[in-house]
């Protein structure tokens, strides 16, 4: 088969990056209809995914080694300055690394790593070769400046460059040689070996894997910020969070209050969670959240609120979970729940329903938790079945209560790991009535003449005991 000469025409998907020498309606790599574009072809040609003009990169020969030979070498992590961030990173950014930061528009992506570029600047002062390179594809360099100056964030060891063009960003790179390097964002970058329109999951994958290779191959780290789409995930291919080490997500509740939690991290926990508040000098580190999510009352609780301790990483946060039920409209009942996952609340009614005898089936229901946390504990299940069953009952529970403990379909009150901690929080924020399992998901059960400590094994006797109702 002749291969195609140099100069020669070729058409190019602008969505997947397929080529081929003929033009199609259809793209046969992806399906997509009339994304097949002409472009000039200087190199020969096989049809396929190959890249432009660069087709193939002429590497070193590649020879494996035995496993127990491969050296071990400690993590050198890189230090941003704000110790929530560093939290969620497990400590710091690992050099060699690349991030990945996704978030809502004006969630304040920006702002986060515009301050952390500053704190690790002034962190590495004096230092040579210390510095921090700050790409904007989206903001001129004036808009910048003002964001800075107006946040008090100081300057110094900061490098800006206002492109979106790859191949600018590499050279650049190549001639300063940066500790850390911030790109902002990744869906504006564009390079025209990867197609002539920016924007698509070709041009994402291609300069996002350029980018992440010049980092591996130095002792800097990279963070990528991410637009989401308007269910929350990260725009473009899931290939980009594949690519990357870390992957951040960006969130806010109703108020001021962001919250930053790694849904991958290849050197540490996921667990973590950072929290911010957003005020005129920029994001400013929660540093005590512990008590952040209770609101603060002069009265009785409400009908339908129930508090319990959670597990955030290695931190313990009081919330209060707030249920409400109306009757269904229609034939058909509704759960609104977006803190709290649906079909758990649908669950824990059910067992309400069936164990208790309080029915739910011809009600519509509410889930709320104060501050906007998302909670995914299992220790949960008994504060949101106390929630649901004051608001069904319209019976509130006492203030100094607090109910620890995971639900089963039969109604018991299951173990849960790490119980310790959660008692010592709560009883230090004041709740001197605890409703716990009989036994800790670790084995070592609280003593039983420990003070204001109701060791509970099912769902029917927690009722009895914190209502006087109940079966």
């Amino acid at each position: 088969m002749a291969k195609k000469k140099a100069g020669g025409r070729i058409f190019r998907c602008s969505s997947c990056g397929y080529s081929q020498p003929k033009w199609l309606g259809r793209c046969p790599g992806c399906g997509e209809w009339n994304t097949l574009e002409e472009q000039f072809q200087e190199a020969d040609f096989t049809p396929g995914f190959a890249s432009s003009a660069a087709a193939v990169r002429q590497t070193d020969e590649a020879h494996p080694i035995p496993l127990e030979q491969v050296e071990v070498h400690d993590t050198v992590r890189i230090t941003t300055g704000i110790s929530e961030f560093d939290r969620v990173l497990g400590g710091g950014a690992v050099k060699r690394s690349a991030v990945l930061i996704g978030g809502e528009p004006g969630i304040g992506k920006s702002t986060l790593l515009l301050q952390a570029a500053a704190a690790a600047a002034a962190a590495a002062a004096g230092a040579v070769g210390q510095r921090t390179l700050y790409v904007s594809g989206e903001e001129s360099a004036g808009q910048i400046r003002g964001r800075a100056d107006r946040l008090g964030i100081p300057l110094k060891n900061i490098e800006l460059l206002c492109t979106n063009s790859v191949e600018n960003i590499e050279k650049v790179l190549n001639n300063l040689n940066p500790l850390i390097v911030i790109i902002d964002s990744v869906q504006t970058l564009f390079s025209p070996q990867a197609g002539t329109i920016p924007g698509t999951i070709n041009q994402l994958k291609y300069c996002a894997n350029e980018l992440v290779q010049w980092v591996k191959e130095r002792d800097a780290a990279l963070f990528l910020t991410a637009h989401v789409t308007k269910e929350g995930v990260i725009a473009g291919p899931k290939v980009l969070e594949h690519m990357v080490d870390t992957v951040i997500s960006f969130e806010r509740n109703e108020d001021d209050v962001r919250f930053l939690r790694a849904l991958k991290n290849r050197f540490g926990s996921v667990d973590e969670l950072g929290i911010f508040r957003m005020d005129e000098k920029g994001l400013a580190a929660v540093q005590d959240p512990s008590a952040l999510f209770i609101i603060q009352r002069q009265g009785e609780l409400p009908a339908g609120s129930a508090t319990v301790p959670v597990f955030e990483g290695s931190r313990v946060f009081m919330v209060e979970i707030q249920a409400l039920t109306v009757p269904a409209k229609g034939t058909m009942t509704r759960v609104f729940s977006d803190k709290i996952d649906s079909a758990r609340v649908s669950r824990v009614a059910a067992v309400l329903e069936k164990r208790i005898g309080l029915r739910f089936s011809d009600q519509d229901i509410y889930i709320n938790v104060a501050g906007g946390i998302r909670l995914r504990e299992p220790a949960i299940d008994l504060a949101l079945a106390l929630a649901l069953y004051s608001a069904r009952t319209d019976i509130p529970a006492h203030k100094n209560e607090a109910f620890i403990g995971e639900l089963s379909l039969a109604g018991e009150i299951r173990p849960v790991r790490r119980l310790k901690p959660l008692i010592k929080t709560a009883q230090s924020l004041g709740f001197t009535q605890l409703y716990v399992p009989a036994a800790s998901g670790d084995g070592d059960e609280p003593e039983p003449a420990m003070q204001g400590i109701s060791r509970v094994e099912n769902l029917a006797e927690t009722i009895k005991h914190a209502f006087g109702t109940g079966k």
